[in-house]
């Protein structure tokens, strides 16, 4: 894939996956990333073990392969002052300082943006934060399930009225991804900004401003309006508004999921596809209007009609339907997606121990129809005396700033 931002260099010093992610997409994108670990703990992910109920060897750890693949690791104690002078030495030869650490704990470590920007006046400042680095709850930690998921109303408007309480964020790191792929195009924005003005930018994204930013089509209606909905539990077959919306269950109780909001220029090759042909020639069905007033009507015809056959038929029939339809999948379903698949959405890294490869999927934008190449992440401290001979540190200095525990 081309290396769009070969030859900047970003330092993170950053944990867990939202700011760490915005590191690896531009890693992917051809950035040199340089992670900034606790000299003993490293990044505090590196402890976890268990995602969505699958428990995993800690030393072979996707969770930490998603947000850390292409980056370099460097152990420093960002609390030493030795460690803090080895971050402005980087700072200095960096472009991009990428940051989750709170206001407090950065002005106690020295590395706000006062003090990198004393070290490099033209490095670009890039912060993620739960709430922001304005207002009342600006010094509040958060992760995607307390604050994207809870706080940002997205639990409430997707739980069942039925139900007493919230949903429970049943994808992690969901609200983090998300947000990181925001703060890497801020960071891209700024590096262009850079260029064309020579004026460095400090770039914030909030795990709550991203919630709220792919929310905002319902959101601001709900704003305006006064108004707000919440959806009910699924049931199975068609909409009582259209039954060209709805799910509609396979024989072997799997789900094909019709969703055409303009449903007039789809009727007759739907009906078609699903074998209803006679349907289109139907009155109480031929136009947009006699469609949705029979909605229930129709929605029982297309329900025994999908329930004849199975999964894979609907599948092979449907693909030239010319209306919007899904087959309804798992994420473990999608490792095997033909489409995917061919548009490169996974690749291959180095195991961590040595034992072949593990699949992780890439980052959402490819450039040129190629695909992504990266190596897999760091292992804790892995570079860090060759990331400080780079910097033209003697090893005698490596040695001591060692002893004095300033670095792994």
């Amino acid at each position: 894939m081309t290396k769009v931002l070969q030859g900047v260099r970003v330092l993170e010093v950053a944990q867990f996956v939202f700011v760490p992610s915005a590191g690896s997409l531009l890693a992917e994108w051809g950035a040199e990333v340089i992670k900034v670990e606790h000299p003993v703990r490293g990044d505090a992910q590196r402890g976890m073990f268990r995602i969505g109920g699958v428990t995993f060897d800690p030393q072979v750890n996707p969770m930490m392969e998603h947000p850390n693949r292409g980056k370099r690791s460097i152990g420093i104690d960002v609390s030493h002052p030795d460690g803090q002078a080895l971050v402005y030495e980087l700072a200095r030869n960096a472009d991009v300082f990428l940051t989750n650490y709170l206001p407090e704990a950065r002005q106690k470590l020295k590395i706000d943006v006062e003090h990198i920007r004393a070290a490099n006046p033209d490095i670009i400042y890039a912060r993620g934060s739960a709430f922001g680095d304005k207002g009342p709850d600006r010094d509040r930690g958060g992760f995607d399930s307390t604050v994207f998921w809870s706080h940002s109303g997205i639990a409430h408007a997707l739980t069942p009225q039925e139900f007493d309480v919230p949903l429970t964020q049943g994808i992690g790191g969901l609200g983090d991804s998300i947000a990181g792929m925001a703060l890497c195009g801020g960071i891209a924005g700024a590096l262009f900004h850079r260029d064309r003005t020579g004026t460095a930018s400090e770039v914030d994204v909030s795990l709550l401003s991203s919630a709220w930013w792919v929310t905002g089509q319902v959101l601001d209606t709900y704003l305006m309006s006064g108004q707000q909905m919440r959806v009910s539990v699924p049931q199975p077959g068609g909409s009582p508004f259209s039954p060209f919306m709805g799910h509609y269950l396979t024989s072997d109780r799997r789900t094909i999921s019709l969703f055409m909001l303009v449903p007039g220029p789809y009727i007759r090759d739907t009906f078609e596809h699903l074998g209803l042909a006679e349907m289109a020639d139907d009155p109480r069905f031929s136009t947009a209007e006699a469609l949705m007033a029979n909605a229930v009507e129709a929605g029982k015809a297309i329900e025994a009609a999908v329930a004849r056959h199975d999964f894979d038929f609907w599948r092979r029939r449907l693909r030239t339907m010319k209306g919007q339809w899904a087959a309804a999948q798992s994420l473990l379903d999608l490792g095997q997606d033909e489409q995917a698949l061919a548009n490169d959405m996974l690749y291959e890294v180095e195991r961590i121990d040595g034992q072949g490869t593990m699949k992780i999927a890439r980052g959402p934008v490819q450039f040129d129809h190629e695909p992504a190449r990266t190596c897999r992440a760091p292992q804790a401290f892995e570079h860090t005396e060759a990331i400080l001979l780079e910097q033209g540190l003697e090893w005698e200095r490596i040695e001591r700033l060692k002893a004095s525990g300033a670095i792994a």
